[in-house]
């Protein structure tokens, strides 16, 4: 990314981990999400349950110390598991404990958004990036590239349950973007985003909600064609535009 071009080192493996998990000046890091997510949490402490502080500031607590030297001396996948881990706890603690009154909706409505803006972002660079030749087409090394892709949104087993079939790129699009089922498809964001903006509809809330019903709307009766007839990179990109306008 061009924000990891600034920093001006070398793009290896080493680097790139480092600057995703611990950079301090990437504001998209593990580190700073979890600081930022602390910070947030602990300004408007007096809203959270106990259990949804406890979880948050002890998530931070694991991570505060960790320097690249450590990283590295620990398994990558078990440390990302453990990020995944404490996001899953802390979503089952929020939903669980907290009273779900406004506050909790604008929380869900966060979710939603950011999971629609991460889920349509991973597509789009993944798909390009592991899109085969026609000679890997089908190939050992192709399935486990788009199995990595499926697993990285929880998704592989509910691939194999919906289509039954090998996995291909176009079936890859359809489930992460049309598949309402699919808890982290854009269809299935939009369809909570779309809910929760009338529950708490007020009189300053139109537009949020006529965007908001618009995009849904087109992922509602779209048709993976007629996406690909646009450009799968350029309907993506409308795309992340009209979500990240709506938050």
């Amino acid at each position: 990314s061009d924000a990891f071009a600034r920093t001006g080192r070398p793009l290896t493996p080493r680097d790139v981990i480092e600057f995703v998990v611990l950079d301090r000046d990437n504001p998209s890091s593990v580190w700073n999400c979890l600081r930022a997510a602390r910070e947030n949490a602990h300004a408007v402490r007096g809203t959270l349950t106990a259990e949804m502080w406890e979880t948050t500031n002890a998530t931070w607590l694991e991570i505060r110390d960790m320097t690249p030297e450590k990283l590295q001396a620990t398994d990558l996948g078990e440390f990302f598991e453990w990020v995944k881990f404490r996001s899953h706890l802390l979503r089952g603690v929020t939903f669980g404990t907290m009273l779900h009154d406004d506050a909790f909706k604008f929380v869900r409505l966060g979710t939603f958004l950011e999971r629609a803006d991460n889920t349509a972002r991973l597509l789009d660079v993944k798909y390009h990036s592991l899109l085969p030749r026609a000679e890997g087409l089908g190939s050992s090394t192709d399935f486990y590239q788009w199995g990595a892709l499926l697993r990285s949104v929880s998704a592989f087993e509910t691939y194999r349950h919906v289509y039954r079939d090998v996995i291909t790129p176009h079936k890859v699009a359809e489930l992460l973007i049309l598949n309402a089922a699919m808890p982290r498809s854009l269809h299935a964001c939009l369809d909570e985003i779309n809910d929760i903006l009338g529950e708490i509809a007020n009189l300053h809330s139109a537009e949020a909600a006529r965007q908001a019903g618009e995009l849904h709307a087109t992922l509602h009766y779209g048709r993976m064609d007629d996406i690909f007839a646009t450009g799968l990179h350029a309907w993506l990109e409308r795309f992340l535009v009209r979500i990240n306008r709506l938050g």
